[in-house]
């Protein structure tokens, strides 16, 4: 892991600061956390359980689909807003950071800088470390404190992520932007009706306001809509990778989506929004 990631990194347990001996990290009061072989540590306290962490399934979907390009446009336009807001340097926090796929055009565009990845499924945790050579990746529960020193980074990433206020204002720098990407209810169109995806509501945007009220302030906030032409395998994958994938039976899935013509356009639609502490 590189040693500028590790400088951002404190103890779960105890909040001390962590230092990189051999292959591990390891606090002033002894406590250890392994990297392993695949470059990422994990930071889950003892008690901690991974609930409804992606599967090595899902994680192996959004690979494949973002792979792809299909949402390179929301990269690229996050990417763009980062960079324009780091200045050129600062440490970049992705929490719930996937494969680590947005965070690495993020540093792509931001050269002076490092990213560290946090996931609450090791599987993601394994792609995220190697989805960039600046990108340090870690196992962490975003619910419980983030294992990460205060004011330690420039800008927060949080695409299709929980979102906890009080730990991201603890660890963002003064100045700093949270930005968040949020899918709208016009996102995969009637795919959600025709497969019975988890919808949407038109109110999600100003839960996420009131979420991060108190402690945030809305900066800006844009659309970007798009659409794809998908085959039924692609479609597959897509669903498989987002929360429907606890949601629908594998087989009830692929019956309904057998039912879809050859190839479907699919709506693609996006909230990107910044907040200053």
């Amino acid at each position: 892991m590189l040693a500028d990631v590790v400088e951002l990194l404190v103890c779960p347990l105890c909040g001390a600061d962590l230092t990189l001996k051999e292959a591990s990290l390891r606090c002033p009061a002894g406590h250890t956390f392994d990297l392993a072989k695949q470059g990422y540590a994990n930071l889950l306290p003892g008690n901690a359980k991974p609930g409804t962490a992606d599967t090595a399934e899902m994680v192996a979907a959004r690979a494949d689909f973002l792979g792809t390009g299909t949402f390179a446009s929301l990269a690229d336009a996050l990417a763009e807003r980062v960079g324009v807001a780091l200045g050129g340097g600062g440490a970049v926090l992705d929490a719930g950071a996937g494969t680590g796929y947005y965070l690495g055009r993020v540093l792509d565009r931001s050269p002076g800088s490092v990213g560290l990845a946090l996931d609450i499924s090791k599987f993601a945790a394994r792609r995220a470390a190697r989805a960039h050579p600046r990108i340090g990746a870690a196992v962490a529960d975003l619910w419980r404190p983030l294992p990460v020193r205060g004011d330690a980074v420039g800008a927060i990433l949080n695409v299709f992520a929980p979102r906890n206020a009080a730990e991201f204002h603890r660890v963002l720098r003064p100045g700093g932007l949270l930005h968040v990407v949020t899918p709208s209810s016009r996102h995969l169109g009637t795919l959600v009706s025709e497969l019975g995806l988890l919808s949407v509501d038109e109110e999600k945007t100003d839960r996420v306001d009131a979420t991060l009220g108190g402690r945030f302030r809305l900066e800006s906030r844009e659309s970007l809509e798009t659409e794809a032409t998908l085959g039924h395998e692609e479609i597959a994958t897509l669903v498989g990778m987002g929360p429907s994938a606890h949601h629908v039976p594998a087989d009830e899935l692929a019956r309904r989506i057998a039912k879809l013509p050859d190839r479907t356009a699919v709506p693609l639609s996006f909230v990107l929004s910044a907040f200053r502490a």
